[in-house]
């Protein structure tokens, strides 16, 4: 079994300068609230309440390479009482019926890499205030990791030969509630779909070489259910729905995010998410590697 854990605590903020022609009359600048990814393997591993999580027993985990992420809903909180969509929703992705229930249109998806821009928002469209608490609803990400493979090839000219190796793969993961998806590309190649999947969808691709003989795989599947941990640290006074990817952090040093609505800076908040052991799996030989089906 998979899990994905999406450990997310420190949420920074900065200003950052805008230009200006001192000669030239030019409209005053926009101030925009800039959100960006951050992926830190060494930031600690908390559990779904926010509270630091140890491997459990039987289980193994490793730090994934994460390529890029998206995200369908960001809400800014004033306070652990918040209760979710009464805070300042400031960004929520298209969703659709064509597969049926309603989902998240992943043709429509917005995508970025570790320190690059997902999401921008006119900071004057903001109602002005304190924000303690940050959430942001993950809907997929793309990530590289390793796997073990360990076993027998009977069909190879001169006779059986045994292969025990660790090879490279990339795993597209679908953790938002539900998902319409036409098609999309895990690495290399493109997976059709056409039809709603529900959060814990996955995607796996790997290529390279055996005793000389090259190969490229692709596989598909779906991870039970609650196979996704979801960090929410106010989870007693603001829970979350059940299935969703709504993840929350607070604003690091106990600061809040002060919104006045005359702001000429941007306002840069780092999402910092851990994959410290994010990616993990039930470790059935206790040889702590993910092994490949036989």
């Amino acid at each position: 079994m998979l899990k994905m854990l999406l450990s997310f605590f420190i949420v920074t903020a900065a200003c950052c300068s805008c230009s200006k022609n001192d000669t030239i009359s030019t409209p005053a600048p926009v101030a925009n609230l800039v959100f960006k990814f951050q992926f830190d393997s060494t930031q600690a591993r908390l559990n779904n309440i926010g509270t630091a999580a140890a491997m459990p027993p039987g289980h193994a985990g490793q730090n994934p390479k994460m390529n890029t992420m998206s995200a369908h809903y960001i809400e800014l909180a004033p306070s652990a009482f918040t209760q979710i969509g009464n805070g300042a929703v400031i960004y929520k992705a298209a969703e659709t019926t064509t597969g049926g229930s309603n989902a998240i249109n992943f043709s429509q998806a917005l995508f970025a890499g570790n320190g690059a821009t997902f999401f921008s928002f006119p900071i004057k469209n903001i109602i002005p205030g304190d924000y303690e608490y940050l959430r942001v609803s993950l809907a997929y990400q793309n990530f590289d990791i390793s796997f073990h493979l360990d076993t027998t090839i009977t069909t190879l000219p001169g006779g059986p030969v045994t292969v025990s190796q660790d090879f490279p793969g990339t795993v597209a993961s679908f953790v938002g509630y539900n998902s319409f998806i036409n098609s999309y590309k895990i690495k290399t190649q493109t997976i059709t779909v056409n039809g709603n999947r529900a959060q814990g969808y996955w995607g796996f691709e790997t290529s390279g070489s055996i005793l000389g003989f090259p190969f490229n795989y692709t596989n598909s599947g779906q991870a039970p259910a609650n196979a996704t941990t979801v960090v929410n640290p106010i989870a007693s006074t603001s829970p979350i729905p059940a299935g969703s990817c709504l993840v929350t952090g607070a604003f690091s040093g106990g600061n809040k995010l002060h919104i006045t609505g005359n702001e000429t800076k941007d306002i840069v908040v780092t999402v910092s998410l851990s994959t410290n052991k994010s990616f993990e799996w039930i470790d059935t030989n206790g040889n702590g590697k993910w092994d490949a089906t036989k």
